[in-house]
């Protein structure tokens, strides 16, 4: 299995918050590290040093992507947000990074394996990249 993490997180989230809240998501998905092909969040937050951090410890690549690719995926969100659509323009942004670049990166429809989990300043999400049988 190939999974691509999702992860919206507040200004200034420690990387190490990020990890525990992605290892828990794994954890639950019976899945493990190393099949963790990308990290992907909304373009404005690529720059945060907690995610930056984050994809630099764990060797992995950390895709921002544009806030109109997050909101195409808005119908197959678990929990939209009205409150994070006002802040970022997506209702989304953990479920929808892991959807979009889970779906760049396999050229078909991903599927969540784990929908948004929260931490105190961080929300994490896993997509499956799925291979054409």
């Amino acid at each position: 299995m190939k999974l691509v993490a999702g992860l919206g997180c507040r200004r200034g989230c420690p990387a190490d918050e990020l990890q525990g809240l992605l290892m828990q998501c794994l954890a639950e998905a019976g899945a493990s590290l190393e099949e963790l092909v990308a990290l992907a969040s909304s373009e404005a937050k690529v720059a945060e040093p907690g995610l930056m951090a984050l994809a630099e410890r764990l060797g992995l690549s950390l895709h921002g992507l544009p806030v109109d690719i997050l909101a195409a995926f808005e119908t197959r969100l678990s929990q939209p947000s009205e409150q994070v659509r006002e802040a970022v323009g997506s209702a989304g942004v953990a479920e929808a990074a892991a959807l979009a670049q889970a779906e760049a990166l396999s050229g078909a429809r991903a599927t969540l394996i784990i929908d948004k989990r929260r931490s105190a300043s961080a929300t994490c999400a896993l997509a499956c990249i799925q291979h054409e049988a």
